[in-house]
């Protein structure tokens, strides 16, 4: 399958995330995707073996990509990975900070050399700076940004339950890609980005910031939003949790109306605005678990919809992968298909027959094709 990125050549010295997801999404809008791995391997082909025998965050990540196993510091395969290069158009590496350029592919030198190329090189902190060379995974920089500290329960702090640092500098790598090969087809210059996974997450962080500098940030308060109420997790008469949210005066009236049954609530003067809600959440939420208690989770579904009250049930895995809305793929593997959900934005059809490599699947032919 053809794509709006046909024709592209991109060539990716990645392991792990957020690198391979950044070359993931370009593989899917139709790049051709060279992943160069170590002889043994991307590290991540070996995180668990969930997916009929294979690693499920390899899986997820490599599809439509083409392997082949380079040892860059032996002479032959750095000759052949500069050959690559030359001749690609985005060259992605998530080396440590330093390792390209001692490899011999330093960013600014490929591009003095290759003016047409986009060097985009993903780090933890970073390409510069007194954190330059500090390790960093996923669950460091959650803990390192503070992430981690407004995640979780009151008790105690959180990690959010998916690798939330690595995808953001993921995604980041692949818009600036996109931004750079569009401006590249204006005026025919190539760039050198860096992203960096705290960078990206402390982005995201930018509303936190806000209130910290106020001096009210947020706090670890579970399923419940720290700057919004009622907006939270409360449980039915079954056991069965539901999740609701209050978004202005509007739907706080019609609440306590049509679904609290209690009209002078709506006017207490505790309540009367977002700000004295959110003050006064213990008394408040008392008032909605109260009332969520008297029915099962399916009445109070369907009677927050009949109101127009956003809800949501707070499912477990097992429910979210029966989930009416979720759209798989089936991505080949070498042990068989495996499903993953679909991208956002594309078609099934779009990324059908894109396998996930087998390591140096690829090799024999890139050697003679770049010899």
């Amino acid at each position: 399958m053809t794509g709006p990125l046909d024709g592209i050549l991109v060539v990716a010295l990645e392991q792990a995330v957020a690198a391979p997801l950044c070359s993931c999404r370009l593989a899917d809008a139709g790049a051709r995707v060279i992943k160069i791995e170590r002889p043994e391997g991307d590290f991540a082909r070996y995180y668990d073996r969930a997916a009929k025998g294979q690693s499920a965050h390899f899986v997820w990540l490599n599809r439509g990509k083409e392997s082949i196993a380079l040892d860059i510091k032996a002479p032959v395969d750095k000759a052949l990975l500069g050959r690559m290069i030359a001749r690609a158009d985005v060259f992605i590496q998530n080396l440590a900070p330093g390792a390209a350029a001692r490899a011999g592919f330093d960013p600014a030198a490929l591009r003095r050399a290759h003016p047409h190329l986009i060097v985009c090189s993903i780090s933890g902190y970073g390409e510069s700076g007194v954190y330059r060379d500090m390790k960093s995974y996923d669950l460091l920089i959650q803990a390192e940004t503070g992430l981690a500290s407004i995640t979780g329960s009151p008790e105690a702090p959180g990690r959010v339950g998916v690798p939330v640092s690595d995808i953001a500098a993921g995604l980041n790598a692949y818009a600036a890609i996109l931004e750079a090969l569009y401006a590249r087809e204006r005026h025919g210059d190539g760039a050198q980005l860096e992203i960096s996974l705290f960078g990206a997450t402390a982005e995201w962080l930018s509303v936190a910031l806000i209130q910290q500098a106020d001096g009210h940030p947020p706090q670890r308060v579970g399923v419940h939003h720290p700057s919004i109420a009622p907006y939270g997790a409360f449980v039915a008469a079954d056991g069965k949790a539901i999740v609701i949210s209050i978004q202005n005066e509007r739907e706080w009236q019609r609440f306590c109306t049509e679904i609290l049954g209690d009209v002078a609530l709506a006017s207490d003067p505790r309540f009367s605005d977002g700000p004295r809600r959110v003050a006064n959440r213990p008394v408040l939420e008392a008032f909605v678990a109260a009332a969520f208690k008297r029915e099962p989770r399916a009445v109070l579904a369907a009677r927050l919809k009949a109101a127009g009250i956003a809800f949501g049930n707070l499912n477990m895995l097992d429910d979210f992968a029966r989930h009416p809305a979720l759209a798989t793929i089936a991505t080949s593997t070498e042990s068989g298909s495996v499903a993953v959900a679909l991208p956002p934005g594309r078609r099934a059809a779009d990324i059908t027959d894109r396998p996930v490599p087998r390591l140096d699947q690829h090799g024999a032919r890139l050697r003679r094709e770049f010899a």
